[in-house]
């Protein structure tokens, strides 16, 4: 009878056992970590986005201070300018890229359209041009990734005054850039996305600071910097928590600051910060040291998790 016993225990204990383990199995299979590459993806694309359209709009404002010896960096590199064509009241321009940009980062064709009035000077407070990116197909040489870009901004300079002035009698200039881009990545995917943004620059020459702010306020989300859709259709909104401040010694690469993207479908957010070495190290802004990684902390659910992504 003892043993009997003993053997109907023995199975009770097995079976819970099982029972326990198949449960746990189950547990970790539903609390499994959530993929965050999308969320990786869509801080690549909006910082290959925001460092494409601000080198067309340095090289339309370099255009409009002059060109080469009165602007900032001089004319656009592989690139030809035409100013020929009047209509009505404005001024024509456009820029047609064919070959790498002056520091050998990116290749570019295509072209930048942008219209001024006749009489009027980029120089002066409130000046501003409409501003068009006609396939701007943009090839990263690092890694040999495109975009191209199509759409239209108004640039304008709130201010007044040109850049090459910064540091001889001007503290700061301030431009800000509102429009739509149609973003086509390498993959064959096209999205629109919208951008509200105001650069402030300081500084004198060859260490001028861009420091990168968001104006608009959509559907409550503020501070936004660009909203649209990401590559997989999902509404999506960038803020600016911290000012992005680009170096123009580090070729124009975000150096600090903070954004965040909201992801509202699943619940999803990924806060960028800016500013890290090889080694996942933070470089100072002061430094002459530029950084090369910026940090993404992503929530997905519930789940998190922390990555460096190489800019």
């Amino acid at each position: 009878m003892k043993t009997k016993n003993l053997i109907r225990f023995a199975a009770i204990l097995i079976a819970v056992v099982a029972f326990s383990v198949a449960g746990c199995k189950k547990d970790k299979t539903n609390d499994a970590t959530p993929d965050s590459s999308s969320m990786q993806q869509l801080s690549k694309d909006q910082n290959d986005v925001e460092t494409s359209s601000n080198d067309a709009m340095n090289d339309v404002s370099n255009v409009l201070s002059g060109g080469s010896g009165k602007s900032l960096e001089g004319w656009p590199c592989n690139a030809t300018i035409d100013s020929s064509k009047i209509v009505n009241d404005s001024i024509i321009f456009y820029i047609t890229y064919n070959g790498l940009n002056c520091n050998g980062t990116r290749e570019r064709t295509g072209q930048v359209e942008f219209k001024k009035r006749v009489g009027s000077h980029w120089g002066q407070p409130g000046a501003s041009v409409a501003l068009t990116f006609i396939n701007l197909k943009i090839t990263k040489i690092s890694n040999g990734k495109s975009l191209t870009l199509n759409g239209n901004t108004i640039f304008t300079n709130v201010s007044g005054g040109l850049l090459i002035n910064l540091g001889e009698g001007l503290t700061s200039i301030v431009h800000t850039a509102v429009g739509t881009l149609q973003a086509t990545f390498d993959d064959g995917t096209t999205r629109t996305w919208n951008i509200d943004r105001k650069r402030t620059f300081t500084g004198t020459q060859g260490q001028i600071l861009m420091t990168v702010d968001g104006l608009a306020t959509i559907n409550g989300y503020n501070n936004l910097l660009v909203w649209g859709e990401n590559r997989n259709g999902e509404d999506f909104y960038t803020q600016i928590n911290q000012s992005v401040v680009h170096k123009q010694a580090c070729d124009w690469e975000p150096a600090t600051g903070v954004m965040v993207h909201q992801v509202p479908a699943g619940n999803k957010k990924v806060t960028v910060t800016f500013g890290f070495d090889d080694n996942n190290n933070p470089v100072p802004i002061t430094s002459n040291e530029c950084p090369t990684r910026y940090r993404i902390d992503w929530e997905i659910n519930g789940h998190s998790g922390t990555a460096y992504i190489e800019m």
